[in-house]
């Protein structure tokens, strides 16, 4: 086994075209350990979604190497990469990202069908009780609260046992209250199955929370303390 779960290597990421060409990430090198937890904090713009994007597999960097638990992303093609990144990493976003026309068990049911999993509805129906939501498993994305949906969103990530948790600003559309128990949810979760976090946040609080703070700005590493 790898010592490090991710490693990134000198990547480089430019977004955009012409006028609007942006160089995001600039020489990012990175390694994290199998069951830490990461907080990338850093002004709007700095590159720490994307870096998280990039670490997922969600964006193939210009330049440079993403290694994830001794594989080279680089080396798989868009069908290797989507299943590859199903059965290792799951990922929380600020928007929660549900299915409108889909009840909360089918939210989280779909990619593990899609995975060929044959008990995909049992697996749903008990991570959505890990998060508090056993009895709105037939519930619309609607007809639950802001907390509740990015509670699907984490039972919908977590289900398949990733190696990896990667959150996007989890808190960044609930209210402060609502965001705490969310958060604790996540930590909680994530102890229990021993998964490597990375999380995106400007809450200086939150990333205290974490074993080490990246800090980036302008699309550079300037602190891993």
């Amino acid at each position: 086994m790898p010592d490090s779960l991710i490693e990134l290597n000198d990547i480089d990421l430019t977004l955009g075209a012409g006028a609007a060409r942006v160089h995001v990430l600039k020489n990012i090198s990175l390694k994290i350990a199998r069951g830490e937890t990461i907080g990338l904090v850093g002004p709007s713009g700095s590159g720490k979604s994307t870096l998280l994007m990039t670490l997922a597999g969600l964006e193939r960097p210009d330049g440079g190497s993403v290694v994830f638990n001794g594989r080279d992303l680089a080396t798989l093609d868009e069908d290797a990469l989507a299943r590859f990144r199903g059965g290792n990493i799951g990922i929380v976003f600020q928007s929660f990202q549900l299915i409108p026309t889909m009840t909360a068990i089918e939210n989280v049911a779909v990619p593990l069908e899609l995975a060929g999993r044959g008990d995909a509805f049992k697996r749903a129906e008990e991570e959505l009780a890990a998060v508090g939501l056993g009895e709105r498993l037939s519930h619309y994305p609607r007809q639950l609260s802001g907390g509740e949906q990015q509670r699907v969103a984490l039972a919908r990530a977590l289900a398949p046992d990733p190696l990896v948790l990667a959150a996007d600003e989890p808190t960044g559309n609930l209210d402060s209250d609502t965001g705490a128990s969310v958060i604790d949810l996540i930590f909680e979760q994530r102890t229990r199955r021993n998964a490597t976090l990375v999380l995106v946040t400007h809450d200086a609080a939150l990333a205290a929370r974490c074993d080490r703070v990246v800090r980036l700005r302008s699309g550079r590493i300037v602190e891993q303390g």
